[in-house]
């Protein structure tokens, strides 16, 4: 082929581009846009996570916690806000052996044990939210049962008392729920007893004399709780308090199952009069100056020192702790400090405090 031939087959493919620039512009651009745009597809897809409100878990309603309610005495789970305002009533309750089985022990939030009187002891049992309806047999009050009584701003139901502790009752400083006062409206004795051995109440009784008295709550500073757990290492799991005699010293041996101490007295099991084992989740046995002093009446009366301070063995979770206790005053609270000087934490539930004679009486565990 010449060149002039060459030349005139180039200008005839000028001229059939030129007629059809405008289509081919077109396809051309259509492709570039759908390669473009095909592209960028495949790249978002790879690469872009869906936004929050795309995904289904976001989309489901929030689940609302209903809240939790503690007891102020016994740091224990409780149904409802108002079961956490109730007042705090202490019942003197006694530990004579022909008072045994007591009613309503195993429902007490704190228990205060000491001896009154010629040896035997007698129990300060403190209640908030349980409320049983059967409460005793009830007996008269000692003025240390009233010191510890005073620091959760309790009412104190009792028979009687000596006359020192009377005669601090009369100023109306305390919220009093004597039987000498209210009689058969809140106290009644039992038939299958003998006096003074068969004195009782209930609260259906008690709430009715601490809302006729405005007692309506308690303004106290509770004890600090914690959820308890069996320790790993357990190193108290049976306990022996000497208190006066074997008809009055304790013993106790740590449930696993329901990380308590099963109480024993006089060699036996502790029960209520229902048979209900009396178990508290933490024991303490709180060292504390003893002395008898002649009085007019009775001819001796026992006096413990219940303000200042002293050892204390705590006993939780199935280990000992070394303690101190102290109470500043009547009505302040007592307290228990480790060796730091902090508060020791008591696990949820029952509390049993054993207040053991420096000098006769020990605690020994193993």
């Amino acid at each position: 082929m010449n060149s002039i031939e060459k030349n005139h087959k180039w200008a005839r493919l000028r001229d059939w581009l030129a007629k059809r620039r405008k289509i081919i512009l077109i396809v051309t651009g259509s492709i570039l846009f759908l390669a473009v745009g095909a592209g960028t597809y495949i790249y978002l897809s790879n690469n872009t996570k869906p936004t929050a409100k795309s995904t289904p878990e976001t989309q489901l309603p929030k689940i609302v916690e209903p809240p939790k309610y503690y007891s102020p005495l016994t740091g224990s789970l409780v149904e409802k806000e108002s079961d956490t305002q109730q007042p705090v009533t202490g019942v003197m309750i006694e530990n004579h052996p022909d008072a045994r089985p007591q009613s309503g022990l195993k429902d007490a939030g704190v228990v205060f044990e000491a001896i009154c009187e010629g040896g035997i002891t007698r129990f300060l049992a403190l209640y908030q939210s349980e409320k049983p309806q059967l409460v005793g047999p009830v007996r008269s009050v000692r003025m240390y049962y009233l010191d510890w009584a005073t620091g959760f701003n309790a009412s104190i139901s009792h028979v009687g008392g000596n006359d020192d502790v009377l005669n601090r009752l009369a100023s109306g400083n305390y919220r009093n729920l004597d039987q000498f006062s209210y009689g058969d409206a809140a106290y009644w004795r039992s038939s299958d007893r003998y006096a003074p051995h068969n004195m009782y109440t209930s609260f259906a009784n008690l709430d009715e004399l601490n809302k006729q008295n405005g007692y309506t709550s308690s303004d106290y500073m509770p004890f600090p709780r914690t959820d308890g757990k069996a320790a790993e290492a357990l190193t108290a799991t049976s306990i022996n308090v000497t208190i006066s005699s074997s008809l009055f010293d304790s013993a106790y041996t740590y449930n696993a199952t329901s990380n308590s101490y099963d109480r024993f007295q006089a060699g036996e099991l502790h029960t209520d009069a229902d048979g209900r084992q009396i178990s508290p989740t933490t024991v303490i046995g709180m060292f504390i100056n003893e002395s008898t002093i002649s009085v007019p009446v009775n001819g001796s009366e026992e006096q413990l020192e219940t303000i200042g301070s002293g050892r204390a063995v705590i006993f939780q979770n199935g280990t000992a702790t070394e303690a101190t206790w102290s109470k500043t005053s009547e009505s302040s609270q007592i307290t228990f400090t480790d060796a730091n000087g902090l508060s020791i934490p008591l696990v949820r539930g029952q509390t049993w405090i054993t207040a053991i004679p420096n000098g006769p009486g020990d605690v020994i565990w193993s």
